[in-house]
């Protein structure tokens, strides 16, 4: 890093926000962390802009490399990061923009068995993810710890987000899903599993305006600014139709 941007260098990064916050809300970002998990689609918009407006630390995880079908949207896949780890590559990338995020990068599957060890010290935990069994093992456990989560999925040109807490409905609850007050067992799983069919269709726009919402409902949060989407609600879309962007009660 050049010597210049040493000392101040931090505010100079995102002066260009603080006609929006003020120092203090600001600095409630600064010395957070926030566990992103996945950093594919959703991830490479999401971890970017969580870096570009100075949160403090990142853990991030994904098991995953990147491979020529990530090329149409994921914003950390390039023709020089093929083959290469897609954790490895966003902590990368975070550091060729605000050297002065910390980065904890977990090249692993997200399991029930290290869950805790990656979302524990966290502040907020951000899905992007595509997995529904996923999903559920990181919002009980968000829920469990009292850490907010934030959701946000696509499918094609549809995407939507919320925000739960403990004093919310939890994510099994406002969507119905058949593992809702059981205990994850292979059967469970598999019932889970089963609506998602297909892998789903996806086009580039999609994924990164999630992840940037995502970003800035987590930066709302966090800063005490604004208004938090929070479930019940939801933010839905349907790119096909800019008219449809709406906030729905579930």
């Amino acid at each position: 890093m050049p010597t210049r941007f040493i000392g101040n260098g931090y505010w100079e990064i995102i002066s260009r926000q603080m006609s929006i916050v003020n120092k203090s809300e600001q600095e409630k970002f600064k010395n957070a962390k926030v566990a992103v998990i996945g950093s594919g689609g959703i991830g490479g918009s999401l971890i970017e802009m969580l870096a570009r407006m100075g949160v403090g630390s990142l853990n991030l995880v994904d098991k995953d490399a990147y491979d020529l079908s990530n090329l149409n949207r994921q914003l950390i896949a390039t023709l020089d990061t093929l083959g290469k780890t897609k954790v490895y590559s966003a902590k990368e990338r975070v550091r060729t923009i605000n050297p002065y995020v910390k980065v904890n990068a977990f090249n692993e599957e997200l399991n029930e068995n290290n869950v805790k060890k990656i979302i524990g010290d966290a502040d907020v935990v951000v899905d992007a993810l595509d997995n529904l069994v996923t999903r559920v093992i990181v919002s009980r456990t968000a829920k469990e710890l009292e850490i907010p989560y934030v959701h946000g999925a696509i499918h094609g040109t549809l995407g939507q987000v919320t925000v739960f807490t403990k004093d919310t409905p939890s994510y099994e609850e406002l969507f119905r899903l058949p593992s809702l007050g059981k205990e994850l067992t292979d059967e469970v799983k598999t019932d889970v599993k089963s609506l998602n069919k297909q892998v789903p269709p996806v086009i580039g726009p999609v994924p990164n305006i999630i992840g940037n919402l995502e970003a800035f409902e987590t930066y709302k949060y966090i800063t005490g600014i604004g208004v938090v989407t929070y479930a019940p609600e939801v933010l839905k879309y349907n790119l096909l139709d800019l008219k449809s962007f709406s906030v729905e009660t579930f």
